[in-house]
């Protein structure tokens, strides 16, 4: 069988692989690119072809490939092993592993694993591209605008809320740290007693209680284990924490919720984005009627 011209073209460019036996197979998983399992010279990789325009969706490569490789110098991400970039090309060497399941992490003993994984991308070095929750989903506007998608209504009350909480934040210091963004079950995963993070594609700059709220809605943690992600990572956890923690929740399923209205325009999958986004709206307006957010919004602002 003939082999894909834009996968010939990335496995031709890798030197390492001249002259070996290459046979690829294609990786069902992924929203936005395509993925191949490569057997060359007898040992296994990953190599990710990046979908088309998907700098529209917040992505920066060249972050992706540093927050990989620190990652990797980290020993919580596979080793990289080369990276095309005018090819979109990322490879990576397969490790084998399965991906952690819904649930899971509502175990504490998967968080306490799961736990100096974050901490680790949080302390890697910086990286040259931002990814701040309360601008991408302006910017995902703005790119639907542009490409004829209609914006869902429930789009302005959560940024009516979007910006109260920016506010409050706002009031005192923010910590602002390499950070994954993206912390679905499928992206960590077990094997050989290790467990590794993959696909940095979001990585940025930003906020770390971001990616603790995104990884708490992403696995529907109870608010049990809610605290036990806090302790875990904090020590001591203060209302702050909290605080910041549920109000970061909104932001990561408002995040969501835009990214699949905007992938309306974009993506070539046969995938349903306008169910997969309402249905982000749906639980983000749930949690903006909680009858707690006042409080959260005054307790986040009295800082950590």
């Amino acid at each position: 069988m003939e082999r894909d011209p834009e996968l010939a073209r990335a496995i031709e460019a890798i030197p390492a692989w001249a002259g070996l036996e290459v046979t690829t197979t294609a990786v069902e998983a992924g929203r936005t690119n395509r993925n191949f399992r490569v057997q060359a010279g007898g040992e296994a990789y990953f190599l990710r072809l990046s979908g088309k325009d998907t700098h529209l969706l917040g992505i920066d490569r060249t972050a992706e490939h540093q927050a990989a490789l620190a990652a990797a110098g980290a020993g919580v991400a596979p080793q990289v092993v080369t990276y095309v970039p005018e090819l979109g090309c990322l490879v990576t060497r397969w490790v084998p592993g399965l991906p952690l399941s819904d649930g899971d992490m509502e175990a504490e003993a998967v968080l306490a694993d799961v736990v100096p994984v974050v901490r680790a991308i949080h302390a890697g070095p910086e990286l040259p591209w931002s990814f701040d929750s309360f601008r991408i989903v302006e910017d995902y506007r703005r790119v639907c605008t542009e490409r004829g998608v209609a914006v869902p209504p429930d789009f302005d009350d959560a940024h009516e809320h979007a910006a109260r909480i920016e506010e409050a934040l706002n009031r005192t210091s923010r910590a602002i740290r390499p950070c994954h963004n993206d912390l679905l079950s499928d992206n960590f995963l077990r094997g050989e007693g290790h467990l590794w993070l993959v696909d940095y594609e979001y990585a940025g700059m930003g906020d770390p209680f971001f990616d603790l709220g995104n990884l708490s809605i992403n696995n529907g943690l109870s608010e049990g284990a809610q605290e036990t992600l806090l302790r875990l990572y904090f020590g001591e956890v203060h209302d702050g924490h909290r605080a910041r923690l549920r109000l970061m929740r909104i932001m990561s399923d408002f995040r969501e919720a835009m990214w699949g209205v905007v992938q309306q325009g974009l993506s070539t999958l046969d995938i349903d984005f306008v169910a997969y986004a309402q249905t982000h709206f749906d639980r983000l307006a749930g949690t903006m009627a909680d009858e707690r957010f006042e409080r959260w919004l005054a307790d986040a602002a009295v800082g950590l």
